[in-house]
């Protein structure tokens, strides 16, 4: 099994970037909004207790399956010690399985990720992503929160691949991802 950790900032490209690496690999796409969307429906915010409890229970069943892989969507916040954990305890629920495990850091300007957080097929898949002042100053924010972009050498981890995605097609991106791992 192969479990791809698709990760950076936000509006980057990643759920995008995961459907075309889906349509041309075998491989699954988890991204993480398939969790935060329902549950910000259900309870009205931001729960991330049921997010993480769900995402476990797909992480769990899915290793333990016999699909060719998966690609997780994260936006992984290099400055917290808590992210860091989180990636290693889903990353050994999968190696555990015997799964190779793959990390691919998109990275992309502010004025970049404000263009696409506007894209259609964004909007069509985060519907908390539609009040685009919202969406966009949050992003804005964020950026001052949360550091998500790696300084050079702050990957450990064999497999890795860090792309600068600002004038390259989401298939052209997904292509390198493949070809890079053979997968």
């Amino acid at each position: 099994m192969k479990f791809v950790l698709l990760f950076g900032n936000a509006a980057v490209g990643k759920m995008t970037v995961g459907q075309e690496l889906m349509k041309i690999t075998d491989l699954r796409l988890f991204h993480n909004h398939m969790t935060i969307e329902p549950v910000l429906e259900i309870f009205g915010h931001f729960h991330s207790k049921v997010i993480a409890r769900m995402r476990e229970v797909i992480f769990e069943e899915f290793a333990a399956s016999d699909n060719y892989g998966l690609i997780f969507t994260y936006m992984w916040d290099f400055d917290h010690p808590s992210d860091w954990e989180y990636v290693e305890h889903v990353t050994d629920l999968f190696k555990k399985q015997g799964a190779e495990v793959y990390y691919v850091e998109l990275v992309a300007s502010q004025k970049v990720r404000l263009e696409r957080n506007r894209t259609e097929n964004r909007l069509k898949h985060k519907a908390s992503k539609r009040d685009l002042e919202a969406s966009n100053q949050r992003l804005m924010d964020d950026d001052g929160k949360y550091r998500c972009v790696s300084l050079e050498g702050e990957i450990p981890f064999e497999n890795y691949l860090k792309i600068d995605n600002s004038n390259l097609s989401p298939s052209t991106v997904a292509q390198m991802i493949k070809d890079r791992f053979d997968l």
